[in-house]
């Protein structure tokens, strides 16, 4: 049985959207980068501290599968997280405008015997953004608990003229990368659509 140790209503929806049957664990993991620790690998401890969380929680769940991931955003080296207030997110939106930053997905499985993982790194660009755009978007609150203080499905979808790589991975959950290691984990043909 699948797992998924998020509290992400967008991961759900991805895992939904393709079919993939899952429960939920919440977990709380503190989301802190260590000093000099690399962006990815910083991205990929998150995701498989929450898979491990949960897969405590789940102890004595006979063949339980914990599917934990995290996304981020990075520009020059910098991981922005969640923005904690709109001064924040205008400040985040700022520096975004007119450059390009790559936003980090990892996805860790879990089970009592094995651990594995994939990571997606997208190439985000986003047009030279006027202070009017920033303070509508802002005022919209749909920056507020989005890593980077924007999120591509909605309204910052007009801001962003180039992508390279996983779309479903910039909004938290690289859909091709995560069905792939699922299949790795045996999660049986009809738990996946």
């Amino acid at each position: 049985m699948l797992y998924l140790a998020s509290q992400s209503p967008r991961r759900r929806q991805l895992l939904e959207q393709v079919g993939v049957r899952f429960d939920i664990v919440d977990v709380e993991v503190p989301e802190v980068r260590a000093p000099g620790e690399p962006p990815d690998d910083y991205v990929s401890r998150v995701a498989r501290e929450k898979a491990g969380a949960g897969l405590l929680k789940l102890a004595g769940v006979a063949d339980a599968v914990v599917l934990g991931a995290d996304t981020e955003v990075v520009l020059d080296n910098e991981v922005f997280g969640k923005p904690v207030d709109a001064e924040h997110a205008i400040a985040m939106l700022r520096r975004l405008s007119g450059r390009s930053h790559q936003t980090i997905s990892a996805v860790w499985c879990v089970s009592a015997g094995r651990e594995e993982r994939a990571l997606s790194v997208s190439e985000v660009t986003f047009a030279r953004l006027s202070d009017r755009e920033i303070a509508d978007y802002v005022a919209s609150s749909e920056p507020i608990g989005r890593a980077g203080a924007y999120a591509i499905q909605g309204r910052a979808a007009a801001f962003i003229s180039r992508l390279s790589g996983s779309y479903s991975g910039v909004m938290g959950l690289p859909l091709f990368e995560t069905i792939e290691l699922l299949r790795r984990f045996r999660i049986a043909p009809a738990e996946i659509g």
